[in-house]
């Protein structure tokens, strides 16, 4: 064994570019990996923290319909499930002759199993037990009976798998193409007497002495970047409402993880070309390759393109490159991903800040600057409405409550319009619920206190009265019109002057009286469904209207909400000052309630468009950097089999020139492949997105990313580049009788 201890410090020693590219390899490799995995458990656990924060960590919920001692038989039940751990009664949900518990269980893949089994035993119905989807489909237990189970987390682990598995691969190329450097030195070795293992053995010890440090040092700094990482996105969000921050974790399972992975992987690596080398022939190993099997012709790959651009040159370039291809695979790969996903990326979230400025922000931003949503209160006992809005800058506000309904809408009573398309039907389609001769619409009623709704009144030219509620009376002409450009229909019949409201089980409530018909809903940042007959209504009416005929228990939510719109220009200091003063105002009160503001909504929502963008903008420069990092390996790591070849094509009269040519050819086919086939999908997936979102092209082209995409884009030809002109150099400035030279032993 000394001797191939020997025989390996020996060749390390006069070949050294070969031990730094197996370090540098995996060294790389080591600190991709731990990067990645650090990533993923962080963000995995502070998913799950904050699930548990806002949601509880609670894995199901039953209701038990018992009390006294039959209540004490049931948790003891609970309690003997061999799946469930701990058994909690929740006295905060409990009422008068139900308690609420909560579960957790030992093995969370047996959740649903062991909660179906605890319904059949108990004998309780489907409302009685419930489970919690969102924490334990972060744990990949979903609900079996769900059609339609997410699938972002194993969507999140596959690109976490293909990664490390580029990752791996990426550091076997490495061994690989160094072993094959020395073909002709382990066919030395052979002819001499060596066996098999023992050349297994030799570049395996070769394989730990030079990865093991690489290994390690890659590991600590991968965990290393994941905690700056973290640190940075903390720092960059660090004004965000309501967020908490990320504590940097590294768990010891997921350091065995990543320690082990990266061993393994080394062994491997080092292990299959080993095997694969071990197993030729010597004269195989002397001649530098592997013979043809007899009878077996070498396919000749033609390259008609870079033959009919570049001549014979083409041609070599185009064979030299085919004959790599499965070396070059990850490069190929890689930089392919990491080009369309970036451009894809950038086009996306430009359509989407489109699309929400457009249908958001700029819609309602002469609506509202400050909103606030008071819970468990209604609007006749809310005492705030004119202190509210009568804040020092504000120019306007409405105090206004919520209240979901139904109508019954007769056939008959359809605008003509509309019933010459067809009826509602023809409109809505499934949406359109038939109870007998009509409909069952939804009608939304939106409360105002008595001034604002006269003064909506006035607006719209419907004359002022308490007395009858006001119909917004328009429906979209879906056929003849889309949604970014909507075109309305009359909904119900001119003169119309009352609406018979419903449940949602089609249970007539009463019958509301109108004073008049509207086109134009009040200046409120509500949406109002498509197909909807939206009611606007004086709370004195709403009031007597409610104490005559009472609405269900489902359908009672109080809840107030306060728009103030600030003076024209308003400033985000100036929203923030009012936003606060109405904050005072609600604290006075003891209300509970949620406050925003539009400009720093705005901002907040930009940033963390901006975030997504850095956060998958960086893993694109990942994926770019694991294909770079192959290329680098395979124009530095072949330089002893590419000297011998291009030592031929030197000897047949080519110039340096010319030879020179050749790398800059299979660079440009390496660079620009990724880029000619991006670029056309990229396109074509824009224009599917700008059709189906019905935005203007000349809207998008404005604010297409070009910039960055030809930033990036530049980046991965610069790199190619440089490599190949790093390697073009260590090839090139040999003199032609080295290059003619075979390799021999020290």
């Amino acid at each position: 064994m000394g001797m191939w201890k020997d025989f390996s410090r020996s060749y390390l020693a006069r070949n050294p570019a070969a031990a730094r590219t197996i370090g540098a390899a995996a060294l790389a490799a080591a600190f991709f990996l731990a990067l990645l995995c650090g990533l993923f458990s962080n963000a995995w656990s502070y998913e799950v923290d904050r699930i548990c924060r806002e949601e509880g960590s609670w894995q199901a919920r039953v209701t038990l319909p018992l009390t006294g001692s039959a209540l004490e038989e049931a948790l003891t039940t609970l309690e003997q499930f061999a799946a469930v751990d701990t058994v909690t009664p929740n006295a905060g949900l409990s009422g008068e002759g139900a308690t609420v518990v909560e579960l957790t269980f030992r093995h969370k893949a047996a959740a649903y199993e062991t909660l179906a089994l605890i319904q059949t035993r108990l004998g309780l119905t489907d409302d009685q037990v419930e489970a919690h989807d969102t924490l334990l489909s972060r744990y990949l237990v979903t609900d079996p009976r769900d059609a339609t189970p997410p699938l972002l987390l194993p969507f999140l682990l596959a690109v976490w798998g293909a990664a490390v598995l580029a990752l791996v691969l990426l550091l076997r190329n490495a061994f690989e193409i160094t072993m094959q450097a020395r073909l002709h030195q382990l066919g030395l070795l052979a002819s001499i007497g060596a066996t098999p293992r023992q050349l297994r053995l030799c570049l395996l010890q070769e394989a730990a002495v030079l990865a093991l440090l690489p290994l390690a040092a890659g590991t600590a700094l991968g965990f290393g970047g994941c905690a700056a990482v973290i640190a940075a996105v903390n720092r960059a969000a660090a004004d965000l409402p309501g967020r908490v921050p990320a504590v940097f974790r590294l768990p010891w399972r997921v350091a065995a993880v990543v320690l082990l992975t990266a061993a393994l992987t080394v062994f491997l690596s080092a292990w299959l070309p080993a095997r694969k080398l071990s197993r030729l022939s010597p004269l195989e190993a002397l001649r530098g390759a592997a013979c043809p099997a007899p009878g077996r012709r070498i396919k000749r790959r033609a390259h008609p393109l870079l033959a009919g651009c570049f001549g014979i040159r083409g041609e070599l370039a185009g064979g030299a490159l085919y004959a790599r291809k499965k070396s070059l695979r990850i490069a190929n790969v890689s930089l392919l991903l990491s080009f369309m996903g970036f451009t894809a990326m950038l086009c996306f979230f430009t359509l989407s800040d489109i699309s929400t400025r457009q249908t958001y922000f700029e819609r309602y931003q002469d609506a509202w600057d400050v909103m606030a949503v008071v819970s468990d209160t209604g609007l006749d006992s809310f005492s705030l409405a004119e202190s509210l809005t009568t804040l020092p800058g504000v120019e306007d506000g409405v105090v206004y409550q919520k209240q979901e309904a139904h109508a019954l809408l007769p056939a008959a009573a359809q605008s003509d319009p509309l019933q010459a398309l067809g009826g509602l039907p023809a409109l809505a389609g499934e949406d359109a619920v038939a109870l007998g001769d009509g409909w069952l619409v939804h009608a939304p009623v939106v409360v105002l206190d008595d001034a604002a709704f006269l003064r909506y009144c006035r607006q719209v030219g419907v004359s002022p009265s308490v007395d009858g509620a006001v119909l917004l009376n328009r429906v979209w002409d879906s056929l003849h019109s889309h949604f970014r450009n909507r075109q309305y229909l009359p909904f119900v019949q001119p003169g119309t002057a009352a609406l018979t409201l419903a449940d949602a089980d089609g249970t007539p409530l009463g019958e509301l009286p109108l004073t008049g018909l509207a086109d134009t809903p009040p200046n409120l940042r509500e949406e109002y469904d498509s197909y909807t007959l939206a009611l606007f209504c004086p709370q004195s009416l709403w009031t007597r209207w409610t104490r005559e005929h009472p609405l269900p228990a489902r359908n009672q939510a109080p809840e107030v909400c306060v728009r103030l719109l600030g003076q024209e220009g308003i400033t985000l200091a100036q929203c923030q000052a009012l936003q606060a003063e109405a904050a005072a105002l609600l604290d006075d009160a003891g209300c509970t309630y949620t406050i925003e503001n539009r400009l720093e909504e705005r901002l907040v929502n930009d940033r963390m468009i901006r975030g997504m963008e850095q956060i998958l903008g960086a893993f694109c420069l990942l994926l770019a950097a694991i294909g770079l990092a192959n290329v680098f390996l395979n124009t530095l790591g072949f330089v002893g089999q590419r000297r011998r070849e291009f030592a031929r094509y030197l000897s047949i009269g080519m110039t340096p020139g010319e030879l020179r040519s050749l790398f800059w050819i299979e660079a440009a086919v390496l660079a620009l492949r990724p880029l000619v086939i991006t670029l056309p999908l990229t396109a074509l997936v824009v224009a599917f997105m700008l059709r189906a979102s019905a935005l203007d092209p000349a809207l998008f082209l404005a604010e297409a990313p070009f910039v960055p995409v030809a930033l990036f884009a530049l980046l991965l030809v610069g790199s190619v580049a440089l490599a190949y002109a790093l390697g073009a150099r260590r090839i090139l400035t040999a003199d032609l009788s080295q290059l003619l030279k075979d390799d021999t032993l020290p």
